[in-house]
């Protein structure tokens, strides 16, 4: 039964059919969608048949409509937030809301499904147990300085990257962590040309420097003592 509270709705990454029957349901039944891109998030309503009032819920309008939605849930209204794939706030919009909506005592409720970083740290063959989700690493300003304060972290790390920083994004990974750090990059996750690479970072920028680079990037890298070894 569908209450008046905010539902983060995780949506597919790539194969449509990695949503759940749950989030397919919440969605039709909530009386309103917030949506990263209605244009991308319409095809996916469209495809399961799910015809809810949607609106658009973004980095550059989420100040400005953070309050209103979260006095019209306390009001008894249901609101799903999704974005454009995987987990909404997980390096997506979605933060300032469910901060707006826990300070102003509205219910929020997350259900499980896609994150790109779970499948992509499960492949690596790099330690799990412990790791640390960096997100998107600075485009400019700061990028370094992020990298750099990372040189003695002992835990598995991971990134996201777009397609035309991937190569960047390794040697600057080579610059403070070295070239025989072992590490795995994993692009178009669930897609037909899903790729998982694992070696070196110097073997890894080898493989990407040959070859046009295409999809979302998952990079995960080992942690200080993740370092390759040669037999001599």
């Amino acid at each position: 039964m569908i209450m008046s509270k905010l539902y983060l709705v995780p949506t597919p990454i790539g194969n449509l059919e990695d949503i759940t029957l749950r989030a397919i349901r919440i969605l039709k039944e909530v009386d309103y969608v917030l949506a990263e891109d209605t244009r991308t998030s319409g095809f996916l309503l469209k495809h399961f048949d799910i015809d809810t009032k949607m609106y658009s819920h973004h980095k550059f309008n989420e100040h400005k409509s953070v309050e209103h939605i979260a006095d019209k849930i306390l009001g008894g209204e249901s609101y799903a937030l999704i974005s454009d794939a995987g987990t909404p706030s997980i390096s997506d919009p979605g933060f300032l809301l469910v901060k707006t909506c826990v300070e102003k005592g509205v219910n929020v409720e997350c259900l499980p499904g896609a994150t790109a970083f779970v499948p992509a740290l499960a492949v690596s063959g790099l330690p799990s147990d412990r790791f640390c989700f960096e997100g998107f690493l600075p485009q400019k300003k700061g990028r370094n300085k992020k990298v750099q304060a990372l040189v003695d972290e002992e835990r598995t790390m991971i990134f996201y990257e777009s397609p035309f920083r991937l190569l960047k994004a390794i040697e600057l990974f080579i610059e403070f962590f070295g070239e025989d750090r072992q590490a795995s990059v994993s692009r178009e996750i669930s897609k037909i040309h899903e790729e998982n690479v694992q070696g070196t970072l110097k073997e890894l920028h080898n493989h990407f420097s040959s070859k046009t680079i295409k999809g979302e990037i998952v990079i995960v890298v080992g942690g200080k003592s993740c370092v390759k070894t040669y037999d001599v």
